[in-house]
């Protein structure tokens, strides 16, 4: 049996989505319903299907049933028989949450705590709905704006002084009194258990100065305009005073290790994390806000925006390098010139291609898969090496071998 094989992937459909990103990726018609994620991977809530011997299955029930022969020796003992990661194309035409995801303990804390509480898994009010960690790596394929990360502590207290300087005068207080992570804390904590009277007020003096202010050079102002049109009584109007505001040109990253506070406001990337779906909001959604939980997740380091480039590892692969132990992310670029040759040495790989042409060519007796735009391929680690010819460009997912 040869498990190679194309993936038929889950479209997410969630209100944030684009209407014309994904289906111009795939080729297909635009969408009359907004699609936000095409997820490739194992994930029991949305698995892929995999084309094997001319019948579409379920990819977590093929790596089930072949966990050696797909996922290989070394990853299959270091992650019980499952694929570790979840690669994703995210399409943002609206801003996403404010979040975090909890650490790999936290993770695990949580998930027991609300089975014992037997809040279902699809229960609205569920924080954790299984027991790993999500650190996660966004690669931008079209301009994308993003806040990562809280900001260092006298900027956020400028911008609010600006902002707010009669509706935030406790909070901006304590974060002259205590410019470090203390303080940010308390701040948070003061922030999002304001009274509705106290948001609203706090709401409206932000956006009247923002709206005078928003013809500078500073996006921070035209932001807090953009992210009040979506969410008018949304506290979260006013992150990004206190995150840091970045745009990522096309092949910038950002890895998002655990308790980061983030949210993605506008773009398309390619998203590859650990094979989770645990997510604590704190604001811009109408989603369940657990305060108290969200700030036991929270690392309170204040931290200047840092923007992740790829290396290059080979004249053909460019790599992005994280501390995650799920996942690696790569680039790989072809010419009819300069294939690309993998390793041998490898766990099982999904490729996405997303530009031009080429064709995987496979050792231990596999057959051709051809690839282009927008179609994705599942490489099992007993398929050993494997080759890319043509002219074009896809993202591997992988993970350290």
């Amino acid at each position: 049996m040869q498990l190679a094989g194309i993936l038929n992937n889950t479209i997410q459909e969630y209100a944030w989505g684009s209407h014309t990103a994904i289906p111009e990726l795939l080729g297909t018609p635009v969408s009359d319903k907004p699609q936000a994620e095409l997820w490739m991977g194992a994930h029991p809530k949305a698995p892929s299907r995999v084309l094997l011997n001319g019948r579409w299955e379920p990819l977590d029930k093929v790596i089930a049933g072949h966990p050696v022969e797909i996922l290989g020796k070394v990853v299959s003992e270091r992650f019980d028989n499952q694929l570790p990661y979840l690669f994703k194309v995210l399409a943002a035409a609206k801003p996403l949450s404010i979040q975090a995801h909890p650490d790999a303990q936290q993770a695990k804390d949580g998930f027991m705590r609300e089975n014992r509480l037997q809040i279902p898994l699809t229960s609205p009010l569920r924080n954790f709905r299984d027991d790993h960690h999500k650190p996660e790596c966004l690669c931008a394929l079209t301009r994308f704006w993003a806040m990562n990360g809280f900001r260092v502590v006298p900027d956020t207290a400028r911008y609010l002084k600006t902002l707010c300087p009669d509706a935030l005068q406790s909070g901006i207080r304590l974060l002259e009194q205590s410019p470090d992570a203390d303080g940010l804390r308390r701040f948070m904590q003061s922030l999002l258990t304001m009274t509705p009277e106290e948001k609203s007020a706090a709401i409206s003096q932000a956006v009247s100065i923002a709206e005078a202010l928003s013809a500078g050079s500073d996006s921070v102002y035209v932001w807090i305009l953009r992210l009040h049109d979506a969410y008018p009584s949304d506290i979260g109007v006013l992150s990004p005073a206190f995150l840091n505001l970045i745009c990522l040109e096309p092949e910038q990253a950002v890895f998002l290790p655990a308790g980061e506070p983030h949210a993605y406001l506008e773009g398309v990337g390619i998203e590859l994390m650990a094979n989770s779906d645990n997510v604590l909001r704190g604001g811009l959604t109408s989603k369940h806000v657990d305060v108290p939980e969200l700030l036991r997740t929270l690392t309170f380091h204040p931290c200047s925006p840092s923007v992740l480039l790829p290396r290059k590892y080979s004249e053909t692969e460019w790599v992005y390098e994280t501390p995650a132990a799920e996942f690696c992310l790569s680039q790989i670029r072809i010419t009819e010139k300069q294939p690309h040759t993998a390793t041998s040495e490898r766990s099982v790989d999904i490729l996405l291609c997303t530009d031009g042409e080429m064709l995987v060519i496979g050792e231990n007796g596999y057959n051709n898969l051809a690839l282009d735009r927008g179609k994705s391929v599942m490489l099992p680690a007993i398929m050993g090496s494997y080759r890319l010819q043509g002219n074009g460009i896809c993202y591997k997912a992988s993970t350290p071998v």
